[in-house]
């Protein structure tokens, strides 16, 4: 193994003889048992212990245990101020949250009418669902992309129909007017609309303010909140409709409160010290909006609300905050790390502020790299003098959202971990992989007004069919963990009748091709065989290539040398296949990365296969012809075939 000497210390310290950085961490046991059909059942032999009935006892114990602790600071902008923050304190936000809930009980709104939000991460946004859930008002965070990335509002509109709401609320009025008003209409509904803030002129939209009571009905709100228990609605949260229409998965107070104790028994650090997180995933998102939200709230933290993206445009405003912002827990998706990386490579202050608190760095929604990976350990070691644990789990909306998670023995690239504390984890034979089944206090009861869809999603033993498809690091030690090798719904079969398990080659092509690839869809459906889509990173491209940064992507993509190193390392790729269900014969670099708007992107940022190959037949007829000299073609020994 490689070592690495930390820069400025006395001692030097190497990858080999670095200690990991004490954090505690939940059991690495699991009881593992094969079932008589073939199937194993998994589960964490530490029990969970007693969970919250609903998620208002949270804003009540840190309102009274440390009422002027900083809850959320928002960076704000105006033309006066081209920079500040606002920040509310857990005392502030209690009081705020019970005036407009005072406000909200005067309206027809319940499950049957909840209220749908589309809106940016912000403190009144945090104050109108934390109103809605004190008092059992289920809200529905919608993805902003269903208004203001289309122009015919069809899922906004099927939104609106699958809900009935009682209440639209916005941030901005006058952005979301014409949106609302044709997904209404096409809906068929009149109802409240609030904006947080500026409210378009002449119109009969409710501005946020005029929401909050007055006190006289303070009675009234808790009452309400004392009729809320475990089986309450707090929200329908959408799946991402990649494969259809979005689903709304109801999630349960009893859910999201079982899933914060198994969080803090993943990690007892969290209540050991008030987290402190920077974070950008947005709440109409399992990930921000359950976990990341919730992790701060049970645990009386702060958020520190990123203005930014992990994308190259919007990732400045995210690392303006961090270099001011250490924070004690930090979680991200794979390319804002990657994004991260060089910056904390070239700056060594930074690099020693950002890593000074840290207690482990948490990584979701794709599979890290072994490069990134690497980076990130060296980084930092060279700022600390000891490895900080990286991590990752798996889970879904609808287990609100955790069910897997990684440890000091669970951890790697591509590594979930194992089940958290009080959830069964059935894992039933597919191929060569294991499909995830689910059973817990945090798996959802069903999705809404879609009985069809709940009945077919669980067994009669109530687990949930997941999709997700998994395998053991080493069989003998399930305590290592498992491993992600994609979703059922990725495979598709080829005119010979063989299966293809598209999401592990698209896993095991993004390892071949990183950093070159940002992306890559598996296509073959129907086929006589296996070829893919590669949507790459022009900058990485083109300095692969020696060319500059002027250059097009046309012209990098045309540039022999980079395509020689593309086929290298797709021919290193094909060599590890057995068949044609595993080896990839002909790859496309595409200039046009996918469309949001055009529905090729979910709102998670991932690739919407489907979507993406309805919308672009002539990428398919490109890559499967014999013709085109834009393809690079594999050579391919028939035997293996």
């Amino acid at each position: 193994m490689s070592t690495l000497n930390v820069e400025y210390t006395e001692t030097p310290v190497t990858l080999v003889n670095a200690p990991v950085r004490p954090v505690r961490f939940f059991s690495p046991d699991v009881e593992l048992t094969r079932q008589a059909d073939g199937s194993y059942l998994m589960r964490s032999v530490e029990p969970l212990a007693d969970y919250d009935r609903r998620i208002g006892d949270w804003l009540d114990r840190w309102a009274a245990e440390a009422p002027d602790r900083a809850f959320i600071i928002e960076q704000t902008k105006n033309e006066q101020t081209k920079d500040g923050e606002r920040t509310i304190s857990y005392r502030e936000a209690r009081e705020a949250a019970l005036a407009l809930a005072e406000g909200l009980l005067t309206y027809d709104l319940g499950p049957e009418r909840p209220i749908a939000i589309l809106a940016a991460n912000s403190i009144d946004y945090a104050l109108i669902i934390l109103a809605a859930v004190y008092v059992g008002i289920p809200f529905a965070p919608i993805a902003p992309a269903y208004a203001l990335q289309t122009t015919d509002y069809l899922k906004l509109s099927h939104s609106f129909r699958l809900l009935t709401p009682g209440m639209v609320v916005v941030d901005d009025g006058e952005l979301y007017r014409e949106a609302i008003e044709k997904a209404l209409g096409m809906a068929g509904s009149r109802i409240p609309v609030v904006a947080l803030r500026n409210l378009p002129p002449s119109s009969d939209i409710i501005s946020f303010p005029s929401l909050r009571g007055d006190g006289s009905r303070r009675n009234t709100v808790m009452a309400a909140a004392a009729c809320v228990g475990r089986e309450t609605v707090a929200k329908y949260l959408f799946t991402s409709g990649s494969t259809g229409v979005p689903k709304a998965v109801i999630n349960t107070h009893g859910m999201l409160c079982s899933n914060a104790q198994m969080k803090r028994q993943v990690a007892p650090i969290l209540a050991d010290e008030p987290p402190v997180m920077v974070d950008w995933a947005p709440w109409n998102h399992t990930a921000g909006g359950n976990s990341n939200f919730s992790i701060v709230l049970h645990n009386g933290g702060t958020l520190y609300i990123d203005p930014g993206k992990p994308t190259p445009a919007l990732f400045g405003e995210s690392l303006k905050l961090l270099r001011r912002i250490s924070p004690t827990i930090y979680f991200n998706v794979p390319k804002g790390f990657e994004l991260l990386i060089p910056h904390l490579e070239a700056d060594r202050s930074f690099r020693e502020h950002f890593f000074r608190r840290i207690k482990f760095l948490w990584y979701a929604a794709a599979s890290m790299q072994p490069s990134t990976w690497n980076a990130l350990e060296q980084l930092t070691i060279k700022a600390t003098g000891q490895k900080i644990l990286t991590v990752s789990g798996l889970g879904m909306t609808e287990t609100s959202p955790i069910a897997l998670f990684g440890n000091l023995y669970a951890t790697g690239p591509g590594v979930v971990g194992i089940p958290v504390a009080g959830m069964d984890l059935k894992l039933v034979p597919h191929d060569d992989s294991f499909e995830a089944w689910y059973r817990g206090p945090n798996v959802t009861p069903g999705y809404w007004r879609d009985q069809s869809a709940t009945e077919s999603s669980f067994d009669e033993d109530g687990f949930f069919r997941s999709g997700d498809l998994l395998s053991f690091i080493d069989p003998e030690q399930p305590r290592a963990g498992l491993r992600f090798d994609g979703r059922i719904s990725e495979d598709f079969k080829l005119t010979s009748g063989t299966r293809v398990s598209a999401g592990k080659l698209r896993l095991a092509a993004l390892d071949a091709l990183r950093p070159l690839a940002n992306e890559v869809v598996i296509v073959g459906a129907d086929r006589e065989d296996v070829r893919m889509l590669i949507f790459p990173d022009w900058k990485a491209c083109a300095e692969a290539a020696g060319l500059g940064c002027e250059a097009t992507p046309a012209q990098t993509a045309a540039n022999k040398k980079l395509r020689a190193t593309f086929r290298e390392r797709l021919m290193q790729l094909a060599s590890t296949g057995t068949g044609s269900s595993n080896r990839i014969v002909a790859a496309l670099l595409v200039e046009i990365p996918p469309s949001s708007a055009a529905g090729e992107l979910t709102e998670k940022g991932t690739v919407n296969s489907r979507g993406l190959q309805r919308n672009r037949p002539e990428l398919l007829d490109m890559l499967f012809g014999e013709t085109d000299d834009r393809v690079l073609r594999i050579p391919c020994d028939d035997t293996r075939r």
